[in-house]
């Protein structure tokens, strides 16, 4: 089977898993080939060695069965980066671009770049490596529960030249962060998917960690106990971002408001136009 041949025939086959059957049989021939997409207009007719065949069957298989092709190529692309992923952490999303676009402008516009930032859940890394490679001057701190979360950000902040400015602590929301504040600006990608709607196989999302998911019952119970530790750990005025989805997001924005009568909370949307982000400081303000 030719380049060309296994990218037609794949793309076939696995269009019916998402709907993106080309880009997705392009990702994996670029993996199995370890060539860059680009070159396949030029090697379409290509033979492919049979231990490239073997390890594309396989890897298909894995997208048939509804394995992320994050999982299976180990990599995931966010805000210009790669990292890598693993089933210890979620992968990253194009949506969640925002949240750092709208930090880094706030950061900036308040002139606390150079000052301390924490990500809340920063699973493999990629909110907090992001700020602190657009803001080198800042000091990055990103927790994690999950012990294994906390492996594969530190390795991508090597990955990414961060390390030196871009530190992970495991423990529970910012409980190890209390030593360190206060905090100029914070984010936070917490789990945010009610309990019954966490979807079963083969939807791509059942492949990834239940603990990076699952937000209790209303999606809601982790925003609620990070919100009651805000005010022991940011500085006046500081910034702050949770993510969160359509139907999530608002009654957060209620919480938030209940809790900070003066945070004025304003709801950012994503590149679809759905609700995605919650941008807010304690004492209002514009952001």
């Amino acid at each position: 089977m030719t380049v060309a041949e296994a990218l037609r025939e794949t793309g076939r086959r696995l269009e019916a898993v998402g709907g993106t059957g080309r880009l997705d049989a392009a990702l994996l021939l670029e993996y199995v080939t370890d060539e860059p997409r680009e070159s396949f207009i030029t090697a379409g007719e290509r033979a492919l060695t049979l231990p490239e065949t073997a390890g594309l069957a396989k890897a298909v298989e894995r997208r048939l069965a509804g394995t992320p092709i994050a999982y299976i190529t180990g990599e995931a692309g966010f805000f210009g980066r790669t990292f890598a992923v693993d089933e210890r952490v979620l992968v990253p999303r194009p949506e969640t671009e925002h949240i750092v676009e709208a930090a880094l402008a706030a950061l900036r516009a308040r002139g606390t770049t150079r000052g301390n930032i924490a990500d809340i859940g920063t699973g493999s890394g990629a909110i907090a490596i992001s700020l602190s490679a657009e803001l080198p001057d800042a000091w990055v701190f990103g927790t994690d529960i999950s012990h294994g979360a906390i492996d594969v950000a530190r390795r991508n902040a090597a990955r990414n030249n961060v390390f030196q400015s871009c530190t992970f602590l495991h423990g529970d929301l910012a409980l190890p962060l209390a030593r360190f504040a206060p905090f100029d600006g914070l984010v936070a990608n917490l789990p945010y998917v009610p309990t019954a709607a966490i979807p079963a196989a083969p939807d791509p999302v059942a492949f990834e960690p239940a603990l990076a998911l699952d937000g209790g019952p209303d999606g809601l119970a982790l925003y609620r106990r990070l919100i009651a530790m805000l005010p022991a750990l940011l500085a006046p005025e500081a910034p702050v971002f949770f993510e969160a989805a359509p139907g999530t997001i608002e009654p957060l924005a209620e919480l938030v408001a209940t809790a900070f009568p003066g945070a004025r909370p304003h709801i950012g949307a994503d590149y679809a136009g759905l609700h995605r982000y919650l941008a807010f400081s304690l004492k209002g303000g514009t952001l």
